[in-house]
């Protein structure tokens, strides 16, 4: 990557390294006021160098993006007798540091709500929704939306290849794998994609060794995307314990067998173990189904079927059983959680 030349003075009086270190320790959400003082401030606080440079001292923030299902109208208080309340997917923000909660502003295409069942994935500072069910037609839709943390606003990316619903998805150095899933006539598919944020095209990886719906997407570290399990379209339901695996470096696809529990769903279950390895989640404790995760993994789930919705923190070393911890939540944000992603920002 080019390195971005720090060549005027960021702040009077102060060596440029300095004004540097400073402005390094900013909070994202002081981003958007702090690029208001001068145009050398935006620039550098848009920089994709100014992003690594952070990411290397160690000052990014990690945030849990979570899509979850919100009331239209108001979302505290009574509500009026006899009238209907409809509901919208909408993106919930967790910060596991200051335990604050936030939602972003809605996308402009999508103000009653985004697509249904749409998945989520961040790279570079930046989140990025892809797919899912138009709202009011329920009709899948190619969609693909970029949230700037740093700007606080949308854009529209180039829309996906074609329509497809419940695929893998995973990111890694600003750009994002998609594969799996089914199509618009509920055929399930074994074609993979990659997106590039920076130049905002799409880009085949060829195809999986099998169809895979309802597959579940992880990249490990920074060298593989894993294709986790998922169904072909003649056996419905009845999930696949292999996985299909693409090297960045080798840029080919490697299929492995028995990395996951056959008949088992992997929908937002699968993680990374701290020897590397995939785990389940959902095996940390029988009663909790795991929705999210973030760099401290984030789940969600309850007890028995109906039973209130719990959010815990969980912390898992190797050798160690996990340790979970509840957190406390907005009645506005405890809901369901459809699909989630850590953003580092």
């Amino acid at each position: 990557m080019k390195t971005f030349e720090f060549s005027t003075e960021l702040l009077p009086s102060l060596p440029e390294e300095l004004g540097l270190e400073c402005l390094s320790r900013l909070p994202y959400t002081a981003y958007r006021l702090a690029s208001r003082v001068c145009h050398r401030w935006r620039e550098l606080l848009q920089s994709l160098d100014f992003y690594y440079h952070r990411k290397r001292l160690g000052y990014t923030q990690k945030l849990a993006c979570l899509l979850l299902v919100f009331n239209s109208g108001i979302q505290n208080g009574p509500k009026n007798p006899g009238v209907s309340v409809s509901s919208s997917y909408g993106i919930a923000v967790f910060d596991s540091v200051s335990q604050s909660w936030d939602r972003l502003a809605p996308v402009p295409r999508y103000l009653n709500g985004l697509p249904l069942f749409c998945q989520l994935a961040s790279c570079e500072g930046k989140l990025v929704v892809m797919g899912g069910w138009d709202p009011v037609m329920y009709d899948p839709v190619t969609d693909v939306f970029i949230y700037d943390f740093v700007t606080q606003q949308w854009r529209q990316g180039k829309d996906m290849p074609s329509k497809r619903s419940f695929f893998a998805i995973g990111a890694c150095g600003g750009r994002v794998f998609v594969a799996g899933g089914h199509d618009e006539n509920k055929n399930a598919s074994r074609t993979a994609w990659v997106y590039d944020l920076r130049t905002d095209e799409w880009a085949e990886l060829g195809e999986l060794s099998q169809e895979r719906d309802e597959c579940e997407g992880v990249v490990i570290g920074e060298e593989e995307f894993w294709v986790v399990s998922g169904y072909r379209t003649e056996s419905q339901g009845q999930f696949d314990g292999s996985a299909d695996v693409y090297g960045f470096k080798s840029e080919q696809w490697r299929r492995v067998e028995g990395v996951w529990e056959p008949g088992r769903c992997p929908r937002s279950c699968v993680g990374i173990g701290e020897d590397g390895k995939l785990l389940n989640w959902a095996e940390i404790n029988p009663g909790v189904r795991v929705r999210a995760c973030g760099g401290r993994v984030l789940v969600t789930g309850s007890e028995y079927g109906c039973g209130a919705l719990g959010f815990y923190t969980v912390e898992t070393k190797e050798g160690q059983n996990s340790k979970m911890e509840n957190i406390s939540v907005p009645n506005e944000f405890s809901e369901f959680v459809h699909a989630a992603c850590y953003a580092e920002i």
